[in-house]
C-alpha cells in the first residue's frame, strides 16, 4: 500500500487578529501557566511549541477561546520566547500561524543552610541497592515521560493536606558549605498517617515503593502533566484507578529517602518540574470542554517519531533555512501525515 504526504504552505494569519493571553500576567522560571487563544476565524484544531515543548490546545465552549496548560523550567533563563501556533481549518484549506514573545522573568528562591542526615543505604549503597535503584530508574524513565492525549484534570489544584509547609520549591540546600541542586517539590510538616488528597481529577499511573521515593504514587492529569506523592505509609489507591480531586491517595510517611515523616509533593509536566504553591495559585477552567480534533487523534508517538525523522531527511534538504514540521498525523492512514514548510510544493504524492 503507498503513502501519501501532504505538505502544507505556511499561511500567517494577521497578529492583530489573533487575540493571546497568559496566565499569570508575570511568567518565571518554575512557574505553570494557561495560554488562552482566540483564532482570527472559526478552526478545527489549534497546536502549538513553547520551549522546546508540544502545546495540545482545548476548545472551552464556555469562553470561546482555546486553552493548553504549560510551563516554564526553573533552569530557564530571563528573557523573551517564542510561542508558535499552528491552526488548522480544514482539510484543504492552509493552515493560520502566528509567533508571539512571551517574556519570562526571574524568581527569587530561597538559600536554605541544612544539617540533615540519611540512612546510609543512600549515600554509600551495595551491589543489591544499586541494582534496586537502577531499576526504579528504569520504572520511572518509562512511567514519568508518558504523555496521554486527553486531558482529564478540572478546575484548581487544590492542596493535597492541611499540613504546614517545611520547605519549597526551588530552595537550594547548602550542605557543608556546598549548595545542592534546586528542591523541586513542596514538602509538607505532618505527621505520619495523616490522609493525602488527590490534587487533581485523574488516572493512578504509579503505585509502587521505590527505592528514593520510597512508597510511590502518580497521578496522570492528562497532556504530560503529572502529581507525584512521595514517601508514604501506605497506599489507598491502584494503578489504573481513575480518582477525582481531594479523593485520599495515601498516608503521608517517612519511607523512601527521607530525614523524617512528611510529604513530599510535585508537580512535573512533560519532563518539566513545577512549583506546586504557583500551580494551586493558577486559575484553571472548568466545565465543557472540546478535544482539538489533532489531539484526540493522536497516533502512537513511534508513529509520529517516524513521521517527524521521515519529513527532514527526505525534504529538508530542499528548504535548507525553514523548518520541516509534522503537524498532524492520520489516524485512518498511519501512512499519510501533514507537514508544513512554505518552500515546499502544497502537495507531495508517492
Amino acid at each position: 500500500m503507498g503513502c501519501a504526504f501532504v505538505f502544507l504552505a505556511l499561511l500567517p494569519a494577521r497578529a492583530a487578529n489573533w487575540s493571546v493571553h497568559v496566565q499569570p500576567a508575570r511568567i518565571v522560571n518554575g512557574a505553570p501557566l494557561l495560554f488562552q487563544v482566540k483564532s482570527p476565524e472559526k478552526v478545527d484544531s489549534l497546536s502549538g511549541t513553547w520551549l522546546g515543548h508540544h502545546l495540545t490546545f482545548i476548545y472551552n465552549t464556555a469562553t470561546r477561546n482555546w486553552n493548553a496548560f504549560a510551563g516554564v523550567s526553573i533552569e530557564t533563563a530571563p528573557g523573551s520566547y517564542p510561542l508558535e501556533l499552528i491552526a488548522a481549518r480544514n482539510s484543504s484549506a492552509r493552515p493560520l500561524t502566528l509567533s508571539r514573545k512571551v517574556s519570562i522573568s526571574r524568581a527569587k528562591y530561597p538559600r536554605i543552610k541544612v544539617a540533615l542526615a540519611v540512612d546510609e543505604k543512600f549515600t554509600e549503597p551495595t551491589p543489591e541497592q544499586l541494582k534496586q535503584i537502577e531499576e526504579a530508574k528504569t520504572i520511572k524513565e518509562d512511567y514519568l515521560n508518558r504523555v496521554t492525549p486527553d486531558r482529564e484534570w478540572s478546575g484548581k489544584f487544590t492542596a493535597p493536606t492541611a499540613g504546614s509547609i517545611s520547605d519549597v520549591f526551588g530552595s537550594e540546600r547548602i550542605f557543608n558549605g556546598k549548595t545542592s541542586s534546586p528542591h523541586l517539590g513542596l514538602d509538607f510538616r505532618v505527621p505520619s498517617g495523616t490522609p493525602v488528597a488527590a490534587m487533581n481529577d485523574g488516572t493512578v499511573l504509579l503505585a509502587r515503593p521505590l527505592y528514593f521515593e520510597g512508597n510511590f504514587v502518580v497521578l496522570d492529569h492528562g497532556q504530560g502533566l503529572l502529581t507525584l506523592y512521595l514517601h508514604l505509609s501506605e497506599f489507598k489507591v491502584k494503578e489504573g484507578e481513575v480518582v477525582k480531586r481531594g479523593q485520599i491517595v495515601g498516608l503521608s510517611g517517612g519511607t523512601g529517602r527521607a530525614t523524617g515523616p512528611h510529604l513530599h509533593v510535585a508537580v512535573r509536566w512533560q519532563g518539566t518540574y513545577l512549583d506546586p504553591v504557583r500551580m494551586m495559585q493558577l486559575p484553571l477552567p472548568t466545565g465543557s470542554v472540546q478535544n482539538s480534533s489533532q489531539t484526540s487523534r493522536l497516533a502512537p508517538q513511534s508513529s509520529l517519531s517516524f513521521a517527524q525523522s521521515f519529513a527532514q531527511d527526505v525534504f529538508q534538504r530542499q528548504v535548507p533555512n525553514q523548518t520541516v514540521q509534522v503537524i498532524r498525523m492520520h489516524s485512518e492512514n498511519l501512512c499519510r501525515f501533514d507537514v508544513i514548510a512554505s518552500g515546499l510544493p502544497n502537495r507531495i504524492q508517492n
